[in-house]
């Protein structure tokens, strides 16, 4: 259904050249969206409600063949009581009824959150175990967490990320600073085991940057490249970041409408090339970020973005297969 609240950035979203969708039958498991209601909330999104019919129509009217999805921790539907640390349960629970109104088919052929990835406060080292045993029995399909983690890796912090570890679970991570890579590349170091998903390209993406921070960002990617238990998510480069800062494309800052795929790629090639070079494409997978990034870009041209840039780096049919959907698929263990 649609919601007022809504109306002001689909309105926005309309003024944009509807483009040919590229490679259509080429399969993409998108891993990274959200899923929420932010009404009667402080929070700076300009999409205030999206749940499964909001995502099933944007990918079902985008005309790429997206196929799963993996949902990103974003603090949805915490429960309202209860002790403190178990409160984050509640987004997996909420999202794993929106999977199962997926798998009915009544929305389309994708399947949306076959993977989920949720919260849990790791710094309360052992005592964070069975907050990580119950997001697992609130669905099969979680995956991991993502949250914070301290500049010292002090030993409780690092007791409590030992035991994604024991449950076969992933660290998901995302700061807009870039220079908390080199110490995120030591938690790798520490425990190769858990696989860590780096987010957004690893930081904030300024189009505009001077050479000196674009070689600072370089050099923290490389850092964190050199892991072999570390992957990076290839997007959300076309996202704001709080309210603080928004780049030059976003919606209030183009009140004509959003840019196209092309001029997209113009701006941004070097950042995802340069990450996509240092991790390799069995390393990296396009994600979409939705709804924050929705206040850049549609869906559509999104993922015609995507296409463009793969192309432009001339990776294989293989490589494509790997960072459209093969390293999500492998990383968040989706058949």
């Amino acid at each position: 259904m649609p919601y007022p609240e809504n109306a002001p950035l689909e309105e926005w979203l309309a003024r944009e050249t509807r483009e040919e969708v590229l490679e259509p039958d080429l399969p993409i498991i998108d891993p990274h969206h959200h899923l929420w209601d932010m009404r009667g909330t402080d929070a700076p999104w300009e999409q205030k409600v999206y749940f499964c019919e909001e995502m099933s129509e944007e990918i079902r009217t985008s005309g790429h063949n997206v196929v799963q999805t993996v949902f990103a921790q974003c603090g949805a539907f915490y429960r309202a009581d209860g002790p403190e640390e178990m409160r984050c349960v509640g987004e997996t629970e909420f999202v794993h009824g929106i999977a199962a109104m997926s798998r009915s088919g009544k929305y389309g052929s994708m399947r949306l959150c076959t993977g989920i990835f949720s919260a849990a406060d790791l710094r309360l080292g052992k005592a964070v175990e069975p907050v990580l045993q119950a997001h697992l029995a609130a669905s099969p399909n979680f995956r991991g967490v993502r949250t914070p983690f301290p500049s010292d890796l002090n030993a409780q912090f690092l007791e409590g990320y030992g035991l994604l570890g024991k449950y076969d679970l992933s660290f998901d991570n995302y700061s807009p600073d870039f220079g908390r890579l080199p110490t995120l590349a030591k938690l790798a170091q520490a425990h190769p085991d858990v696989p860590i998903i780096v987010n957004h390209l690893g930081g904030k993406i300024d189009p505009d940057a001077d050479q000196e921070t674009i070689s600072r960002w370089q050099a923290c990617i490389d850092s964190i490249a050199a892991c072999p238990n570390a992957v990076v998510k290839c997007g959300g480069a076309q996202q704001r970041v709080g309210l603080s800062w928004e780049p030059p494309f976003h919606m209030h800052q183009r009140e004509e409408g959003p840019l196209g795929s092309e001029e997209l790629c113009e701006l941004l090639f070097g950042h995802y090339r340069y990450a996509i070079d240092a991790f390799g494409p069995d390393r990296c997978m396009f994600e979409s970020n939705f709804p924050v990034d929705k206040e850049s870009v549609s869906y559509r041209t999104l993922w015609n973005l995507m296409k463009r840039i793969a192309r432009k780096m001339g990776l294989s049919d293989t490589e494509k297969a790997s960072i459209f959907s093969g390293t999500a698929a492998r990383v968040y263990g989706l058949t």
